[in-house]
């Protein structure tokens, strides 16, 4: 088996994996300016996406612009994920160069999709495939490429006794998957619910055999704080503030974080809104109750929550409301945040609460490191509070350590992290095949 690195190989962005020159696993972009996508031509039989994130999906609409429609094959809630960010890339830079496609490509995509449910194996480029939970968002999934056809139940020392080589590509992924009993019940009580997964997915518990594993890294020297602790902190300094008379801003991503922060807030009894591209995804995953952990806590989260119809008007009133506002983006890249923080910035009583990782470079960093951001083309020193709580849904070091134990026969590639060679050290020390492969590179196994 060929496998080549079109991107996210030692970085984390523009994911894009080929096998054997004829299968493709995701096609991502990677956010700035200007972005950048996969590199080198390519031309697949079939495309299979992990989920539906900017950095794996971004760029899949490009592959239609030409004369060939491969299949592409995901999960449902990946496939409409995959056009809500589509058709939001046209609506911010349709028609330049941060946009390699066209409304024309956006819509092929649709007439290309062939959707699956987990553990439903199928034929894509000439290679079987399956599924499994990866416990990241919504849809999101472990793929399983084997040579060989064969069943994926069926055992390592098999696998390869004929040449034929069984590739599990992990995409990204969560593991934390306890929750407490108040939550199971539907309690409202959160303060005594015992916590270390998501409330909007199950963590990943599918260990298929596999020759070789395609490893996301992105957290791999990081420890995530029990979940637990990272809530309460949230749900005292949100209160405390909102007592005190202030305003909270809540940047998060649109998919997956958005959801994941009106299941909090309605578990605490934290009345809020939503705006931005959130609203979207809010009602889209909820067309999919099967892929959801608790389909009726998210209906109820949507339910507590209060939709902004999206006027500037209406946000400087919700600004000035002594409420609680989730909105768009997570980095303060754009979106609704560009009308909240700047009004709430002129306060220390307010509070801009971080829920994740803020890439270097992006205004959200600048505001946690300086105290100033560059928000809508000006700088602002901001004196409202600043805080961020590690809502992160990728697995940790331990996490993707426990996940790895069960592939220690296998060769392990490192992708999708800032350091991906010293992970794959990490591994070597400890017995592991394991290596980081370079962007363009072609690994055989």
């Amino acid at each position: 088996m060929e496998i080549r690195f079109l991107g996210g190989a030692r970085e984390v962005g523009r994911s894009a994996v080929l096998v054997n020159d004829s299968l493709l696993l995701d096609y991502g972009m990677l956010t700035g300016t200007p972005p950048r996508f996969p590199v080198g031509d390519v031309s697949p039989d079939a495309v299979v996406v992990s989920h539906g994130h900017l950095d794996h999906v971004g760029a899949l609409p490009s592959l239609l612009s030409g004369r060939e429609r491969p299949p592409i094959h995901w999960t449902p809630p990946t496939r409409d994920l995959a056009h809500t960010l589509a058709r939001d890339t046209l609506k911010l830079h349709g028609g330049t160069l941060a946009c390699p496609f066209t409304e024309t490509d956006v819509h092929r995509m649709s007439e290309v999709s062939v959707t699956h449910g987990y553990g439903e194996s199928f034929e894509a480029a000439g290679h079987e495939v399956t599924l499994f939970d990866a416990g990241h968002i919504p849809g999101s999934a472990h793929v399983l490429v084997d040579e060989s056809g064969r069943s994926p139940a069926s055992s390592r020392t098999q696998s390869g006794d004929d040449g034929d080589t069984r590739l599990f590509y992990t995409g990204d992924f969560h593991t934390d998957d306890q929750r407490g009993d108040s939550v199971a019940s539907g309690s409202t009580n959160g303060r005594d619910a015992p916590v270390s997964g998501q409330r909007l997915v199950s963590g990943t518990t599918a260990r298929p055999d596999a020759d070789v594993v395609v490893c996301e890294s992105t957290y791999s020297d990081v420890t995530h704080a029990p979940r637990e602790e990272v809530e309460s902190r949230f749900v005292e300094q949100v209160e405390q503030t909102v007592w005190e008379g202030g305003t909270v801003v809540v940047p998060a991503f649109a998919i997956g974080r958005t959801q994941e922060m009106l299941l909090v807030c309605e578990e605490y009894g934290i009345d809020c809104y939503v705006d931005g591209m959130g609203k979207d995804v809010t009602r889209s995953v909820l067309q999919y109750p099967e892929f959801l952990r608790d389909a009726e806590a998210m209906r109820r989260a949507k339910g507590h929550a209060r939709f902004v119809t999206g006027r500037d008007g209406q946000r400087k009133r919700i600004a000035a409301d002594n409420t609680v506002v989730v909105t768009t983006s997570g980095m303060l890249s754009g979106g609704p945040a560009m009308t909240y923080v700047p009004e709430i910035s002129g306060s220390p009583t307010n509070l801009v609460a971080f829920t994740g990782y803020q890439v270097e470079g992006t205004p959200g960093r600048d505001l946690l490191e300086n105290g100033s951001a560059e928000l809508d083309g000006r700088r602002m020193p901001v004196s409202a509070r600043v805080a961020q709580y590690d809502f992160s849904a990728h697995a940790d070091h331990a996490g993707i350590r426990e996940f790895l134990s069960a592939y220690r026969d296998a060769a392990v590639l490192v992708n999708h992290g800032d350091r991906c060679q010293a992970f794959a050290e990490e591994l070597r020390e400890e017995g592991f095949d394991a290596s980081a492969p370079e962007l363009g590179e072609t690994v055989t196994v």
